[in-house]
């Protein structure tokens, strides 16, 4: 038996102050994932500092007018919660389309955005793996690989990021607060994930001890329609296997405004940058969507097994876009 310690936080300050104490603590708050890779070994934390009953667990307008979501927030109420349908309908639409809803009763914001990769290589400890050994190797490159990144990859490591959530929340620019050992700080989401590189053990920017406290969203733009789309092996509890937030306003028949990003084929939330460049001030037309996505998917690097995820990711993304056109035109 490994000796496990565990602790409640009663603040957020001693939160951080107990994951200071051991550089293997972990905060827990849900464990649908930090859990399951303790039964698997991937995870082997000293202590666990359960941080579930910190006042982290509303969602409230800021003065700007956005939401403020507290990183202990479950994913059931983040997705029913009536602000949510109403002015970020592509937020709740992602986080329903993820995992089962006894899942999304526990899980929280905070640790979904934490979530680490399903590859197989990285769950088996008895294989290698540059992202839980660096150095050790990465066989998903010529083994099984058919579901891992296409973009944003490096020699050391493939693997995807698979929360629906997160994918939603890079479209809608959400900026996260966090709170560690040096004080408080804001960091955008887009920034947040990191790719491989040559560190593709490190998957976030988060600092030794520091928590994310809360998520926040600026004011939902008016006149744009938006959507998440999921594309997956069966209906339902299944990661993607390539899905789609996008925003969209048009005047006129062109793009006014557009955001784009996708999961499932990158190591991180994947914001489509060229291709929202590509389309801004454009024609909203089909083909113009297609011109923009080839633009942005040209730097991808697939493997073997998994050159498919371009057109499927291309085609997904063309046609979400023509119906938002579409219900735009038609209001």
């Amino acid at each position: 038996m490994r000796p496990l310690g565990y602790t409640r936080a009663t603040d957020v300050a001693s939160a951080v102050a107990l994951l200071a104490t051991a550089p293997d603590a972990r905060a827990l708050a849900g464990g649908t994932n930090l859990v399951d890779l303790m039964k698997l070994g991937v995870e082997r934390p000293a202590l666990l500092v359960d941080i579930a009953r910190l006042p982290l667990d509303r969602i409230e307008v800021t003065p700007a007018g956005g939401l403020r979501i507290g990183a202990t927030v479950r994913n059931s109420d983040l997705a029913a919660h009536p602000l949510v349908r109403d002015r970020y309908p592509v937020l709740s639409q992602a986080v329903l389309a993820g995992a089962s809803g006894q899942l999304r009763n526990v899980a929280t914001t905070g640790g979904n955005l934490l979530q680490r990769t399903r590859c197989l290589y990285f769950q088996d400890v008895t294989k290698p793996c540059n992202k839980r050994q660096p150095g050790s190797g990465c066989p998903a490159r010529t083994g099984v690989h058919r579901d891992l990144a296409v973009l944003g990859t490096s020699e050391h490591c493939v693997a995807t990021h698979p929360s629906d959530l997160a994918v939603a929340l890079v479209a809608l620019d959400a900026v996260l607060h966090l709170t560690g050992p040096d004080g408080d700080r804001t960091l955008p989401l887009t920034s947040f994930h990191r790719l491989p590189g040559d560190t593709p053990d490190l998957d976030t920017e988060l600092a030794p001890a520091e928590l994310i406290t809360a998520v926040e969203l600026p004011p939902p733009p008016t006149a744009v329609r938006s959507v998440y789309r999921k594309v997956r092996e069966r209906a339902s509890f299944a990661f993607a296997t390539a899905s789609l937030a996008a925003l969209l306003e048009v005047r006129d028949g062109r793009v006014e405004t557009v955001r784009l990003a996708f999961g499932a084929l990158a190591p991180k939330p994947w914001r489509a940058l060229t291709a929202e460049a590509a389309l801004r001030g454009g024609p909203a037309d089909e083909e113009a969507f297609g011109l923009a996505l080839d633009a942005e998917l040209a730097a991808a690097r697939p493997l073997r097994d998994n050159a498919f995820k371009l057109p499927l990711a291309r085609r997904l993304a063309v046609r979400e876009l023509v119906r938002l056109t579409d219900a735009q035109e038609s209001r």
